[in-house]
């Protein structure tokens, strides 16, 4: 569903791909806002998808705050209390032991400033002079090697657990997360999306579909080029542009 309101327009979609019968991905597009967001549902665990509609419906109802500033505070709040919900009331209270959790990146926007808001391996990408440069960083064993031992992607991705994630909403008592603030220029072009997506794709794919003008297109064209793939997990990917 493409919206559209004042300066920002936006197109978002998600699919649970060619083998997951289940879609533990959610999104969210408040163009009047200026918040979008994508939440992946820790593969594995029981109830992801609870909770990564859960994370989505929160910051949903967050009411629309005076600046920027005050808004990304409520974001942050919004998530820290979702993770204590996560984390307590609903491992509590259900018979079903281990971890509901989620990842989660947000993006605010206003005027000619950003801020990126996640914890996680769902990312934020900017297309801005035809290059694509990459906001956010994964929070990942994968990640964690590189950064600590100094090797490459490869040799981290070979590791049997590359994929397990180091924080998401819902997977310890107390969440760290990791805020970007940015300057915005006009043309700038930015995708949230979940790892299924850009696992699936190289940048030069991700750099093409948003160089369309149009914020659909560009989520047709994301699509297109995931789903000729094997699309082994679930899709999400939103959108936004001036």
């Amino acid at each position: 569903m493409t919206q559209g309101v004042g300066a920002w327009r936006s197109a978002g979609r998600t699919d649970p791909g060619k083998v997951r019968q289940r879609n533990e991905d959610a999104f969210l597009e408040c163009p009047q806002q200026g918040l979008w967001a994508v939440a992946d549902g820790m593969g594995g665990h029981w109830r992801g998808d609870i909770a990564s509609q859960l994370v989505i419906a929160h910051l949903a109802d967050l009411p629309l705050h005076r600046d920027l500033s005050a808004r990304s505070k409520a974001v942050r709040q919004c998530l820290r209390w979702t993770n204590r919900r996560l984390t307590h009331e609903l491992t509590v209270t259900d018979d079903q032991p281990g971890i509901t959790g989620s990842t989660v990146v947000a993006l605010l926007l206003e005027a000619n400033r950003g801020v990126c808001i996640w914890a996680g391996d769902s990312r934020c990408y900017l297309w801005r002079g035809r290059r694509l440069y990459q906001l956010s960083k994964d929070h990942s064993l994968q990640q964690q090697l590189i950064d600590s031992r100094h090797i490459s992607r490869d040799e981290a991705s070979a590791h049997p657990a590359a994929k397990a994630l180091t924080r998401a909403v819902g997977a310890a008592l107390d969440l760290t997360l990791e805020v970007l603030e940015l300057d915005v220029h006009h043309g700038d072009t930015f995708l949230l999306c979940s790892d299924g997506l850009y696992q699936a794709l190289s940048a030069q794919a991700l750099g093409n579909a948003l160089d369309l003008a149009s914020p659909r297109r560009a989520v047709e064209q994301l699509f297109d080029g995931a789903l000729r793939g094997t699309a082994r997990d679930n899709l999400t990917a939103v959108v936004i542009r001036q």
